[in-house]
């Protein structure tokens, strides 16, 4: 069910991407490659939306999960919010990132949709190096996600805490984790702390140094997975100015989850940071959409 679920999103995106090719070409744009046939390079490629899948909120709304691809591995894009980055309908802001990092992004932002919301369809469009990549986000029953618990191993999305004794961040980014205020050229400290229960079911996965969710199987005679390893990286998400961070990748201390850095702005205003906890599934849970964790942190930064 779940490779079929991976080779169905491929095909898909295969498919969707040739016909808005044929659109741009229609409208006198350069047509967009596919992505197979477009090789990554330090710089001079664009950006594109990437659809991850939706899965259903507790209220009965829906959530429509959504990444990017950038394919550049140096070059990083800035594009604001409006005709070049912009989703419809109830756009152009539907909290879709102004700052791209190379490479691929998973889950980084979620889209909530009501509840009748049907075959409706939201477009993600992006315009760069004057070319223009749209995606289509749906309620496909073929692109259904389960991002906080993988059935297979039960494995949950690491937690992310930005007061030892706040809210947990949990899975898709969900409005604001916490709101801060910072001076240009001021570090900012950031401090989480992170967790992770890890697999709950004996899985093995038939390969050496496999980890669940990796084509695992249960067995009666597997022993149970160790606490899976934890990551947590920064990013900027949005944002006018510059963004540094003293360590891109902090430690995590052992004892209580404890992971600090900080963050120096360059220019006043209004920014969004990311923070994301993967476990050693990885970025995109090794194709199975889970577990990891995004959140995002308001930053008003002034002179």
């Amino acid at each position: 069910m779940r490779q079929q679920h991976r080779v169905g999103i491929g095909f898909a995106l295969a498919v969707g991407l040739t016909a808005i090719a044929t659109v741009t070409a229609q409208q006198g744009q350069a047509p967009t490659r596919l992505p197979g046939a477009i090789s990554v390079r330090g710089t001079g490629q664009t950006v594109t939306g990437a659809y991850d899948g939706w899965f259903t909120n507790p209220d009965g709304s829906f959530g429509v999960l959504v990444g990017y691809y950038n394919r550049n591995e140096k070059e990083e894009f800035d594009i604001p919010i409006g005709a070049d980055n912009r989703i419809e309908p109830g756009g152009p802001d539907r909290g879709q990132p102004t700052h791209f990092g190379p490479g691929r992004q998973y889950g980084i932002f979620t889209v909530t949709v009501p509840k009748d919301f049907g075959t409706q369809k939201l477009t993600w469009t992006l315009v760069s190096h004057g070319q223009t990549n749209a995606i289509t986000m749906h309620l496909d029953p073929n692109w259904v996600l389960a991002p906080y618990v993988d059935p297979g191993s039960g494995n949950k999305a690491p937690v992310l805490k930005f007061d030892p004794a706040g809210a947990a961040q949990f899975g898709p980014p969900q409005g604001l984790a916490a709101s801060l205020k910072a001076r240009v050229g001021e570090p900012l400290p950031l401090t989480v702390w992170a967790s992770d229960e890890g697999p709950t079911l004996a899985v093995t996965t038939g390969e050496p140094g496999g980890v669940a969710g990796r084509g695992g199987r249960a067995s009666a005679n597997s022993e149970f997975l160790s606490p899976q390893q934890l990551s947590v990286t920064w990013t900027k998400y949005r944002g006018a100015g510059a963004v540094t961070f003293a360590s891109v990748r902090p430690q995590i201390a052992r004892a209580d989850g404890k992971a600090s850095t900080t963050a120096t702005f360059d220019t006043p205003g209004e920014y969004i940071l990311r923070a994301q906890a993967n476990d050693s599934t990885g970025d995109g849970g090794g194709g199975f959409e889970c577990c990891w964790t995004n959140a995002h942190v308001k930053v008003t930064v002034v002179p």
